[in-house]
């Protein structure tokens, strides 16, 4: 459950941020400097809540990671596990908090508190991946490729924070999917009992 949990949210994060790069965004006629941009005004709340169960989906798969013990026993490892997924609840959130202020502009209270929200569940991700990656790494739990994908998500969402200010945003948060996916196929393949029995 938790591997295709993680699976399904990387793959449609994916999916939507290819659609608005390549889609909506050449056609829309909404102006950047609004918060909804480049959805309308009508389809950003139907937006809003499908990004919110995305989110949802990649909660389920990091709190399996946390539960695999793919990290280590650790004080460090439950820290990064639970700031990891404190900030993926905060991106739960925050996507929902951005409804009502869909027709204001970037600039005005509403969307800037929700886009802090945004950075703050970003950054609580990034360094809570930072910090299980590298526990990851000395575990010796997972092998192979799998051990380095915690890691990888870490630094992609710290990278994340930087990127959310510039054009680049849809495409890296694509990426971040991408690195979602990857952690789901390592929590999904049997590399040890109990990344096997978290993965079921």
């Amino acid at each position: 459950m938790y591997a295709m949990s993680a699976i399904a949210g990387g793959t449609a994060t994916v999916i939507s941020a290819l659609l608005a790069v390549f889609v909506v965004q050449p056609s829309t006629t909404v102006p950047d400097t609004m918060w909804n941009y480049p959805w309308p005004s009508d389809t950003f709340i139907l937006v809003c809540v499908a990004y919110a169960i995305f989110h949802a989906l990649v909660l389920v798969g990091v709190l399996g990671f946390a539960r695999s013990g793919a990290a280590g026993p650790s004080k460090t490892a439950r820290a990064g596990n639970g700031l990891a997924i404190t900030g993926t609840a905060a991106l739960f959130v925050a996507e929902l908090a951005s409804i009502p202020f869909r027709a204001e502009p970037l600039s005005a209270a509403g969307p800037s508190a929700v886009g802090a929200l945004f950075g703050l569940g970003t950054l609580l991700t990034g360094v809570g991946f930072l910090m299980s990656g590298v526990t990851t790494l000395k575990a010796g739990v997972w092998q192979d490729w799998r051990r380095y994908v915690p890691l990888a998500l870490g630094i992609w969402s710290m990278l994340l924070v930087g990127i959310a200010a510039t054009a680049g945003l849809a495409l890296g948060v694509g990426v971040y999917g991408l690195c979602v996916v990857l952690l789901g196929v390592a929590l999904r393949s049997p590399v040890v009992a109990t990344t096997a029995r978290i993965a079921a």
